[in-house]
Protein backbone atom coordinates (compact mmCIF):
# COMPACT_ATOMS: atom_id res chain seq x y z
CA UNK A 1 0.00 0.00 0.00
CA UNK A 2 1.38 3.39 -0.82
CA UNK A 3 0.12 6.58 0.76
CA UNK A 4 -0.17 9.71 -0.79
CA UNK A 5 2.70 12.36 0.23
CA UNK A 6 -0.42 14.30 2.39
CA UNK A 7 -1.02 11.01 4.55
CA UNK A 8 2.91 10.21 5.07
CA UNK A 9 3.30 13.97 5.91
CA UNK A 10 0.11 13.52 8.98
CA UNK A 11 2.10 10.15 10.16
CA UNK A 12 5.01 11.87 10.27
CA UNK A 13 3.69 14.83 12.37
CA UNK A 14 1.70 12.75 14.75
CA UNK A 15 5.43 10.44 14.74
CA UNK A 16 7.18 13.61 15.82
CA UNK A 17 4.83 14.43 18.67
CA UNK A 18 4.83 10.99 19.73
CA UNK A 19 9.03 11.00 19.86
CA UNK A 20 8.45 14.34 21.97
CA UNK A 21 6.23 12.41 24.71
CA UNK A 22 8.49 9.87 25.09
CA UNK A 23 11.04 12.19 25.80
CA UNK A 24 9.24 14.29 28.02
CA UNK A 25 8.18 11.49 29.90
CA UNK A 26 11.74 10.01 30.35
CA UNK A 27 12.62 13.64 31.78
CA UNK A 28 10.06 13.96 34.35
CA UNK A 29 9.24 10.78 35.61
CA UNK A 30 12.67 11.11 37.74
CA UNK A 31 9.99 13.86 39.29
CA UNK A 32 7.30 11.66 40.69
CA UNK A 33 6.95 9.36 43.18
CA UNK A 34 4.48 6.68 44.19
CA UNK A 35 1.33 6.41 41.99
CA UNK A 36 2.03 9.35 39.59
CA UNK A 37 5.36 7.49 38.69
CA UNK A 38 3.31 4.50 37.70
CA UNK A 39 0.66 6.95 35.91
CA UNK A 40 3.52 8.54 33.98
CA UNK A 41 5.01 5.13 33.54
CA UNK A 42 1.81 3.63 31.70
CA UNK A 43 1.52 6.42 29.92
CA UNK A 44 4.73 6.55 28.70
CA UNK A 45 4.50 2.84 27.44
CA UNK A 46 1.57 4.08 25.59
CA UNK A 47 3.27 6.99 23.60
CA UNK A 48 6.27 3.84 22.94
CA UNK A 49 3.42 1.27 21.50
CA UNK A 50 1.87 4.43 19.46
CA UNK A 51 4.95 5.76 18.14
CA UNK A 52 5.76 2.06 17.02
CA UNK A 53 2.55 1.36 15.32
CA UNK A 54 2.78 4.84 13.21
CA UNK A 55 6.02 3.59 12.17
CA UNK A 56 4.94 0.80 10.49
CA UNK A 57 2.46 2.99 8.87
CA UNK A 58 4.65 5.30 7.76
CA UNK A 59 6.75 2.24 6.04
CA UNK A 60 3.47 0.43 5.18
CA UNK A 61 2.75 3.88 2.91
CA UNK A 62 6.08 3.74 1.43
CA UNK A 63 7.93 6.56 3.35
CA UNK A 64 10.79 6.66 5.91
CA UNK A 65 10.06 7.39 9.29
CA UNK A 66 11.20 10.58 10.97
CA UNK A 67 13.96 10.02 13.57
CA UNK A 68 13.63 10.90 17.25
CA UNK A 69 15.93 14.38 17.85
CA UNK A 70 19.00 12.91 20.47
CA UNK A 71 16.92 15.64 22.94
CA UNK A 72 14.07 18.33 23.27
CA UNK A 73 14.56 21.87 24.64
CA UNK A 74 11.36 21.80 27.41
CA UNK A 75 9.10 24.82 27.76
CA UNK A 76 10.58 25.11 31.83
CA UNK A 77 13.15 23.14 34.17
CA UNK A 78 11.52 20.60 36.14
CA UNK A 79 12.34 20.43 39.80
CA UNK A 80 9.22 19.30 41.38
CA UNK A 81 6.27 16.62 40.88
CA UNK A 82 4.08 19.52 39.98
CA UNK A 83 6.12 21.15 37.18
CA UNK A 84 6.30 17.59 36.54
CA UNK A 85 2.48 17.07 36.00
CA UNK A 86 2.38 20.37 33.95
CA UNK A 87 5.19 19.38 31.71
CA UNK A 88 2.88 16.11 31.10
CA UNK A 89 -0.09 17.92 30.22
CA UNK A 90 1.75 20.12 27.92
CA UNK A 91 3.27 16.86 26.31
CA UNK A 92 -0.02 15.74 26.27
CA UNK A 93 -1.65 18.98 24.11
CA UNK A 94 0.88 18.54 21.71
CA UNK A 95 0.65 15.16 21.08
CA UNK A 96 -3.33 15.53 20.62
CA UNK A 97 -1.91 18.68 18.06
CA UNK A 98 0.41 16.42 16.27
CA UNK A 99 -2.52 13.82 15.74
CA UNK A 100 -5.07 16.69 13.86
CA UNK A 101 -3.64 16.57 11.11
CA UNK A 102 -3.90 12.70 10.59
CA UNK A 103 -7.58 13.15 11.76
CA UNK A 104 -7.93 15.38 8.17
CA UNK A 105 -6.67 11.73 5.44
CA UNK A 106 -8.87 10.10 3.57
CA UNK A 107 -8.37 6.64 5.07
CA UNK A 108 -11.12 6.14 7.38
CA UNK A 109 -8.98 3.88 9.53
CA UNK A 110 -6.04 6.49 10.02
CA UNK A 111 -8.54 9.06 10.96
CA UNK A 112 -10.25 6.55 13.33
CA UNK A 113 -6.44 6.28 14.66
CA UNK A 114 -6.13 9.87 15.21
CA UNK A 115 -9.19 10.49 16.90
CA UNK A 116 -8.48 8.18 19.32
CA UNK A 117 -5.35 9.39 19.90
CA UNK A 118 -6.36 12.69 20.57
CA UNK A 119 -8.95 11.54 22.43
CA UNK A 120 -6.10 9.34 25.24
CA UNK A 121 -4.16 12.18 24.83
CA UNK A 122 -6.68 14.69 26.23
CA UNK A 123 -7.91 12.66 28.59
CA UNK A 124 -4.61 12.39 29.86
CA UNK A 125 -3.96 16.22 29.87
CA UNK A 126 -7.07 16.47 32.07
CA UNK A 127 -5.59 13.60 34.78
CA UNK A 128 -2.23 15.68 34.95
CA UNK A 129 -4.01 18.71 34.77
CA UNK A 130 -7.10 18.25 37.20
CA UNK A 131 -8.98 20.42 35.26
CA UNK A 132 -11.41 19.51 31.92
CA UNK A 133 -9.63 20.82 28.73
CA UNK A 134 -10.35 24.00 26.39
CA UNK A 135 -12.77 23.15 23.52
CA UNK A 136 -10.13 22.30 20.77
CA UNK A 137 -7.20 20.59 22.43
CA UNK A 138 -3.95 21.24 20.97
CA UNK A 139 -4.54 24.24 18.90
CA UNK A 140 -3.06 27.82 19.21
CA UNK A 141 -5.10 30.84 19.97
CA UNK A 142 -3.47 32.20 16.46
CA UNK A 143 -4.97 28.69 15.65
CA UNK A 144 -8.97 28.55 16.83
CA UNK A 145 -8.72 33.05 15.55
CA UNK A 146 -6.64 33.26 12.31
CA UNK A 147 -6.42 37.08 11.61
CA UNK A 148 -8.05 37.78 8.79
CA UNK A 149 -6.60 38.60 5.51
CA UNK A 150 -7.54 41.80 3.92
Amino acid sequence: MTASPATIAALQGALAAEHVAIFGYGVLGAHLLGVQRGNADQMWNAHRTRRDKLRSYVEAGGGTPVAAAPAYRLPSPISSSRAAAQLAARLEDGVAAGYAGLAGVTDPGLRRYAALAMQEATVRAVRWRGSPPSAFPGLTKAELYPKAEG
